[in-house]
């Protein structure tokens, strides 16, 4: 079903999506939708959340006894902005909904984020444990690594230049790398 939603997102964006649009498509009645999601909004928080975890989850590098933890945390934070960036749900929610996400900016923490803060807490007590991350409250830290890479991922492209090589997005995510390097070294 949440395949489905992700289809039905796609191709007409969150507003126009509708319940029977999702169960037509998923191939179920509409009360089967109905009894686990009473709207559209919380169909597509959960799609959201599925999808972002999915994102994050792939973007972060294996562990490796032989890299410190800090390498694989800043090579996943830059890889996991640049995977949202592309990210078509993530391009269609921007584009055409974008006040959906307005809520887990301004007002509280949503699903998939408190799920990244999770991944990243245990990757920052890893390199304090390593020696590579500078020791601080993991959950500050990775609350602020998040304010961060959140910033860059949904802003980097009022900031753009594309005229401009030194304004362009592969600049900006070799900033965003620095910043981390140099917050997270010890």
């Amino acid at each position: 079903m949440l395949d489905a939603a992700r289809d039905c997102v796609l191709a007409v964006g969150v507003r126009r999506t509708t319940l029977t649009d999702v169960a037509r498509r998923a191939g179920v009645s509409r009360m089967t939708l109905y009894r686990r999601w009473p709207d559209v909004r919380s169909l597509v928080g959960d799609l959201m959340t599925r999808e972002w975890i999915a994102v994050a989850a792939g973007a972060m590098p294996p562990s490796d006894d032989d890299r410190p933890e800090r390498e694989r945390i800043v090579e996943g934070l830059v890889a996991g902005a640049t995977a949202f960036r592309a990210h078509p749900l993530f391009h269609k929610i921007l584009d055409v909904d974008p006040e959906l996400l307005l809520p887990y900016i301004l007002d509280r923490r949503g699903a998939s984020q408190d799920a990244l803060l999770g991944l990243l807490h245990t990757a920052l007590e890893d390199g304090h444990d390593d020696g590579s991350v500078r020791r601080v409250r993991p959950d500050l830290q990775a609350r602020s690594l998040l304010l961060v890479v959140q910033s860059f991922t949904l802003s980097m492209r009022t900031m753009t230049e594309e005229t401009d090589p030194e304004l362009s997005e592969a600049a900006f995510l070799d900033e965003l790398r620095t910043l981390l390097e140099r917050t997270l070294t010890p």
